[in-house]
Parts: structure tokens; C-alpha cells; sequence
């Protein structure tokens, strides 16, 4: 598979692509399915999620399968209601001491998420290797603090300056929780493991050295124990690259901000994904493929996985990704 021999360094004889967000909204075939289902539904059932995991697949000659579900999944194991509006709301959100003691793990974590894992391992080629991931704890804990997505998070970023002893006991527990969901995606197929960090990019050095670091590093050291590949993704994170050098990890994903050059400066025994701006797609045929290719120069020097410096947009044209995959694959290094 040339995106574990990236991920591991050995020699590959191009640069492997994946697209984050490749299973979703873009696709028509997609679209289909959301007509007659809920976003929660589709991630419930095991043979719906596989099916949307594998369509672009069909379409593009990509280097991975990344499961569909989302970073929000494993909490309703925690007893948080979330519902997606189309983005995830918590119906109470986590304000108190209080509150963060009563969260017990309550049952199996989203059994379906390895259940839909198994089956897409069944259809996928042996060349194309398949992805699980999670969301990174204080990701996660910007969401439960702050009912949902937000500009500037005011709700959990004065929690986290008023009660930082009560915000460590909330990221234990989701340490906790992370630990053992990602245990079990990979124990059902996944071969790669990526840690979604979303909201990296909201805390200043020295407070990710605090909230951030420790908690990550111990999912990603846990990781390591069962031989899985790990990528560690970071939202606006230029500026904390030091600290997520020490993070554990074969990979380290960057968005469209961030210089290949200061990646491979702080990071130099990893690979690094990315980071083409998705909004590249949008652009002409030219202009995609010259962009393309100029994230390929850039990131010569070590290893390399192409990715979108986030998360493919909705209204993407299906032909610019075809052409974006293309001009990747005829790259030779």
C-alpha cells in the first residue's frame, strides 16, 4: 500500500492521495442517501456507512478509504446527546464540576462504527488502505462546552481560564474515551488512524502545552503499542508546531497556511499531509493542476501524503477532484 509505505518511510514510487471529507456531501450518489436519512442515522447503520465510505472510491483512483462518521460519535457513550443541525449540537451543554463528574462511560462505545469498518474492509482492494479516526480531546471539549460550533468558543475558552483543574478531569475522560474507541477500530480494520485536532488553532503555545499535549500524546502512544499508523491533524496550528512535535506520531497533517518548510523543520522524522487550500478546486483546470503540482515541489525533502488542507467543500466539482487525483498519481518522484 504506497500510503503505509509513506507513513512508515519506506520508498514509495509516488506521492499517495487521500481527501479529508472524501466520503460525503460532494458526491451525488451521496446526496441520494442523505434525501431519505438523517446525518445520524447513515453513521448508525453499519451497511450505509460502508457503502458511503466506499463511493468515491468508485469514482477516483485514491490511495485510502476513510470511514464515515464523525469526531462526535463516541461521546453518546458518555450519555451526551448530541444532534446535528447540520453541525453538531450538544442539547446541554458541559458547564460545571459537577457536570464532568457525572460523565460514566454507559455502555459499548458505537459498536457500529466497527461493525460499518468490517465491511468495508471486505470490499476494498488490498492496495488501498483504510482510515479511522477520532477527534482530539480538547476538540472535543470545545464542543461539549460550547453547545456547538462557534466563531471564537467564548464558552469554553473562559471555562478553560476559570476552572482549569475541572477542564484537566473533562480531558482525562475523554482521553479515556478515545483510547478505547480507537482501540477498537483498529482491532476492526482500521489500518491508519487520524486524530482530528479541529480547534488547535484557538490556544496559544503555552496553554496547548497544557490542555493539549499531555492527552493527545497518551492517545497516540496507545496507538503506537498496536503497530497502527498514526496521523495527527491540527487546525491553524502554524504556530504549534513545536508542541505537536511532541506528539507521537508517523504523520503530521497541515492546512494551506502552513509552510512545508517550517513542518519539515520541526517535525523532521515525520510525514507530512496536506495542504492544498480546498478552495483550489473551484478554480480552472490549469490552475488546479499547476497548484497541484506546486504542493509536490514543495514537499519534496521526506515523505509526503497529498491532502486538502482541510476538509473537502460541499459544493466541490466532481470533474476538479478527478483532475486534482490525476495530476497526484502522474507525479513521480
Amino acid at each position: 500500500m504506497t500510503l503505509l509505505q509513506t507513513l512508515r518511510g519506506e520508498p514509495a514510487s509516488r506521492v499517495p492521495i487521500w481527501i479529508m471529507r472524501q466520503a460525503g456531501r460532494y458526491l451525488p450518489e451521496y446526496r441520494a442517501i442523505k434525501e431519505k436519512s438523517s446525518f445520524e442515522a447513515m453513521t448508525r447503520d453499519p451497511a450505509v456507512a460502508a457503502e458511503i465510505t466506499l463511493q468515491p472510491l468508485r469514482r477516483f483512483a485514491l490511495d485510502a478509504a476513510i470511514i464515515f462518521s464523525d469526531i462526535m460519535t463516541p461521546l453518546e457513550a458518555l450519555g451526551i446527546d448530541v444532534v446535528f443541525k447540520p453541525g453538531p449540537t450538544i442539547a446541554e451543554p458541559i458547564r460545571s464540576r459537577k457536570q464532568i463528574d457525572a460523565l460514566q462511560l454507559r455502555g459499548p462505545i458505537a459498536p457500529f462504527v466497527g461493525d460499518a469498518l468490517r465491511l468495508v474492509r471486505l470490499e476494498l482492494d488490498r492496495s488501498v488502505a483504510l482510515i479511522g479516526f477520532g477527534g482530539a480531546p480538547l476538540t472535543l471539549a470545545a464542543y461539549l462546552i460550547e453547545g456547538g460550533g462557534s466563531k471564537e468558543y467564548e464558552h469554553f475558552r473562559q471555562f478553560l481560564r476559570a476552572e482549569p483543574q475541572a477542564m484537566h478531569a473533562l480531558l482525562e475522560k475523554l482521553t479515556d474515551l478515545s483510547i478505547a474507541y480507537l482501540r477498537m477500530q483498529v482491532e476492526s480494520g482500521a489500518q491508519v488512524i487520524q486524530l482530528f485536532d479541529s480547534w488547535a488553532g484557538l490556544h496559544d503555545a503555552a496553554t496547548y502545552r497544557e490542555f493539549a499535549v499531555p492527552y493527545h500524546a497518551r492517545i497516540m502512544s496507545a496507538l503506537g503499542e498496536l503497530g497502527v499508523a498514526r496521523i495527527y491533524f491540527a487546525l491553524g496550528a502554524s504556530h504549534l508546531l513545536d508542541e505537536i512535535a511532541q506528539i507521537p506520531s508517523e504523520a503530521v497533517g497541515i492546512d494551506w497556511r502552513t509552510t512545508f518548510a517550517a513542518a519539515r523543520k520541526a517535525l523532521p522524522d515525520r510525514a507530512i499531509q496536506g495542504n492544498l487550500d480546498p478552495a483550489l478546486l473551484f478554480a480552472d483546470p490549469d490552475t488546479i493542476r499547476r497548484e497541484a503540482r506546486n504542493v509536490l515541489e514543495r514537499a519534496r525533502g521526506g515523505p509526503h501524503v497529498f491532502n486538502l488542507g482541510h476538509g473537502i467543500w460541499q459544493q466541490t466539482p466532481i470533474e476538479a477532484v478527478s483532475r486534482l487525483v490525476e495530476t497526484v498519481r502522474e507525479y513521480r518522484l
